[in-house]
């Protein structure tokens, strides 16, 4: 074992002892690591000058109360979280989860991933996370609105245009960014562009709601062109039934795929006439009712209850994009077994690494979180451009931008691969083109 192996190998004990209990932040930083190998042993100055200790630790860590009134008058209080992890090449971005699952070491994992995702772009922006706890699900919109008003009485502080900008995540939508904003700009008396994913009225971006599931599309339909596959005529299965599973069914079926089953927290329903997307929008962007109630319009459909058998459905394509580490080991030996020939991740890091191996090792065509679901980060970005302008782009304009920087970012990721020895292996070459572009800058500021 060379030097730098056993330099790699000490970070990673380090991190795991100062962050016990942490597994979701252990796993992030361990499929880092292990990426960097070929690029610490080429460069090992960003060993011996201090860029990989800092890398693995975050700027700043904020956490805080937040009390809140519910309709009858209980008081009630969760916890908040910012993890401004990595400021090197642009202010903090990220969303804000509001879920029960939340805790420190989920926004750690998720600013950590942050900072390659955004770095991939191509777009001036540093990597950062946050949340509460809190679960807006069964509340009432006033319970909402004082909770985050509540939670961005204390968050303002520490965010600004220029410094970290915030944005949506799970169970922070446009009603509750809306509520944010509101109370960010009576605090601060300024209207400026620092939460994205605002309502188009007081400045949102178009395309904003589609851009994470088709910037997954682009990434994905870039992956396929090279090996000679493509969406059309493909079936497809999408785990989640939010904005990035929604917006991927639909631009997937725009490609000529059919989209075969959708899922929520409960269950998954299964379609094989192929999913009628109009009918999920309505349940789950107006009504918000659950995915089993598909199946009273679509006597057709099947709904399972669980989510784990989605991945038993035989498909071409598999786009898990409900939640972290949603796909296991068996369901990629399921995969593999059925047919699937691609896998391109939507959710945050929702394939375990067992599950990632599997998949590699025979073969199928995969796509990391941290490049394939961009598109929702970079679009963030483009309205932080327009904000700054005090300018709107078309939908058709901001969809063009979108569609360039995932093309890019596919290059970007495929060409680190291969100049790394690594031909293929989009994990490796996201971790390696999203790394090299902030060490770079940590490098020129000197010790940070």
């Amino acid at each position: 074992m060379n030097i730098q192996h056993e330099y790699l190998n000490g970070l990673m004990e380090r991190v795991i002892r100062r962050n016990p209990a942490e597994p979701e932040f252990h796993q992030a930083v361990h499929e880092v690591l292990t990426s960097l190998v070929p690029v610490v042993e080429a460069r090992p100055e960003y060993i011996t000058e201090g860029v990989m200790d800092c890398l693995v630790e975050p700027e700043r860590i904020i956490k805080f109360r937040v009390p809140w009134e519910d309709d009858q008058g209980k008081v009630h209080v969760n916890r908040g979280f910012r993890v401004q992890f990595n400021s090197a090449i642009g202010p903090y971005k990220g969303g804000l989860r509001f879920h029960p699952s939340v805790y420190e070491g989920i926004i750690k994992f998720l600013g950590f991933e942050q900072i390659f995702k955004n770095s991939l772009t191509g777009l001036p922006i540093g990597g950062g996370k946050g949340g509460s706890d809190f679960d807006p699900k069964g509340k009432s919109d006033a319970e909402v609105m004082r909770f985050c008003q509540s939670f961005m009485s204390e968050l303002f502080k520490y965010i600004g245009p220029d410094t970290d900008v915030p944005a949506g995540d799970i169970g922070v939508g446009a009603r509750e960014i809306g509520y944010l904003f509101g109370q960010y700009k009576r605090l601060r008396n300024e209207f400026t562009g620092v939460l994205t994913g605002k309502g188009l009225t007081y400045g949102g971006s178009l395309a904003r709601t589609e851009a994470t599931g088709y910037g997954l599309c682009y990434f994905t339909d870039n992956m396929l062109r090279d090996a000679g596959r493509s969406f059309e005529g493909s079936t497809v299965v999408i785990s989640g039934s939010g904005n990035v599973a929604i917006y991927a069914c639909e631009k997937a079926t725009e490609f000529g795929a059919k989209v075969v089953a959708m899922s929520d927290s409960n269950g998954y329903v299964y379609d094989r006439n192929g999913i009628d997307l109009a009918a999920v929008k309505q349940l789950k962007e107006v009504e918000r009712k659950r995915i089993r109630e598909y199946v009273d319009t679509h006597p057709s459909a099947e709904y399972h209850e669980g989510c784990a058998g989605i991945w038993q459905i035989p498909c071409d394509i598999a786009l898990p994009c409900a939640t972290q580490n949603e796909l296991d080991e068996n369901a990629a030996k399921a995969l593999i077994k059925n047919g699937c020939f691609a896998v391109a991740e939507g959710a945050n890091m929702p394939c375990t690494p067992e599950a990632v191996a599997a998949l590699q090792g025979a073969g199928l065509l995969f796509a990391p979180a941290k490049a394939a679901n961009a598109g929702g980060v970079a679009t963030s970005a483009l309205e932080m451009s327009q904000n700054s302008m005090r300018f709107y782009w078309t939908f058709e304009e901001v969809d063009e931008h979108l569609k360039s920087i995932m093309t890019n970012l596919y290059h970007n990721a495929s060409n680190a691969a291969a100049e790394y020895g690594k031909p293929g292996d989009l994990v490796a070459g996201a971790n390696i083109a999203g790394f090299l572009k902030v060490a770079d800058s940590m490098l020129a500021y000197g010790l940070v």
